[in-house]
């Protein structure tokens, strides 16, 4: 089937944050979102035409989680991973961010001190310290090629900070690196060493670009699988957020037993019949639809690239090995953050991510999201060339 990913579907007045929340989080309404992490493009129709088909029964009552819900996870986990999980060590929660903040209040105590790897996704520290926990760093480092872990430094915070728990980014927000086996189990292998819990946020997992393979944290190890938590979802994958479809894998039994109790008694792992319904469509009949958007994307990296070399050499974008977002070098404009902020937002009317969300290292980037018409990419880029060159 053809998929048209061209196509500009104007969002305002759905109720959409990325265009109808402009104003409050961008204070304009005329700027052309490239900021958070959803796509413009229409679901895979075989995910539409499943949700119309159960909202045209016109009775919205209580339902129970249908049979091939978790087999399509764990079938999905299968095909496109190679991993094997049972259904019993799959649990269903309203959302990754929220997954987190459960697992966190179930398993931390008032003053634990729980570590991050910035730059990193932001809510991450918002849930932290929101939760009356201490944040620890230990900052990725910036090679030639792009980031990687600095591992010295996380033994070093396990040994003197001594975190409760680790929140890891796999592949990681805002970077796009996808983290190796041997990385992994060497986290895997300090974690259980030091007793430290793994929350491993997989959600860009799915969508793995230039042919590059998802690697599961709890899959590369027995280290990992006594020591983690992962949370997946359709949501990134297949462009639906807004139905809060999300899923959590616990291998370890006593990691497990309780905390899937502890969900179930307050009701926090209970789906709606629409998580549930779009969720076992995408995965049973999805991929192609994903197979098409993932070429489109890469298209569009290709496309920023290219324009970045020609155009606009003194912006270098980092290539991500998943999902798409793109982390933009800008430091070589000479600007300082503020001024980058600026020259982005009101030189050139793009709301984008600012880099400085993701902690102090992310001054002098930008987060840009490709997940739309490559029309509106080129246009948003050729207005960021004239917005630079009339700061000149």
């Amino acid at each position: 089937m053809a998929y048209d990913f061209d196509k500009i579907i104007d969002r305002r007045g759905t109720g959409a944050i990325k265009t109808d929340a402009l104003k409050a989080f961008f204070g304009c309404e005329d700027s052309t979102p490239l900021w958070i992490a959803d796509m413009d493009f229409e679901v895979a129709p075989e995910i539409a035409e499943a949700l119309e088909r159960r909202m045209a029964h016109h009775i919205y009552g209580y339902s129970v989680v249908p049979e091939g819900y978790k087999r399509s996870i764990q079938s999905w986990l299968r095909h496109r991973h190679g991993w094997a999980v049972d259904q019993a060590e799959i649990a269903y929660v309203n959302g990754v961010v929220r997954g987190i903040g459960f697992i966190l209040q179930y398993f931390a105590r008032k003053g634990d001190r729980i570590l991050i790897q910035p730059p990193v996704y932001h809510p991450f520290r918002r849930l932290i310290e929101g939760n009356g926990l201490v944040c620890v760093t230990s900052p990725l480092r910036r090679t030639a090629e792009g980031y990687e872990m600095d591992l010295e430094d996380l033994e070093r915070k396990f040994g003197a900070e001594r975190p409760a728990m680790m929140i890891l980014c796999n592949p990681h927000n805002p970077v796009g690196i996808q983290w190796s086996a041997e990385t992994l189990r060497r986290v895997a292998s300090l974690a259980r060493r030091y007793g430290v819990k793994v929350i491993s946020d997989e959600i860009h997992g799915d969508i793995m670009l230039w042919g590059g393979g998802h690697i599961p944290y709890l899959s590369v190890s027995a280290d990992a699988e006594a020591t983690g938590i992962m949370l997946g979802a359709p949501s990134k994958t297949f462009n639906i957020p807004g139905l809060a479809s999300s899923w959590i894998v616990v291998k370890d039994e006593e990691l497990r037993r309780g905390f899937y109790e502890w969900m179930e008694v307050n009701e926090f792992s209970e789906p709606t019949f629409v998580a549930t319904v779009a969720a076992e469509a995408a995965y049973c009949n999805g991929e192609p639809w994903l197979d098409a958007v993932t070429a489109y994307i890469e298209g569009n990296i290709m496309a920023v690239e290219e324009y970045c070399r020609e155009h606009l050499p003194q912006i270098t974008p980092v290539r991500p090995a998943a999902s798409f977002l793109i982390w933009l070098d800008c430091r070589g404009t000479g600007l300082s953050h503020e001024q980058i902020v600026e020259l982005f937002l009101g030189g050139a009317h793009l709301a984008l991510n600012d880099g400085a969300i993701f902690g102090d290292e992310g001054r002098g980037y930008m987060r840009l999201n490709v997940g739309s018409p490559r029309s509106v990419i080129l246009d948003a880029l050729g207005r960021l060339k004239a917005a630079l060159e009339a700061r000149v």
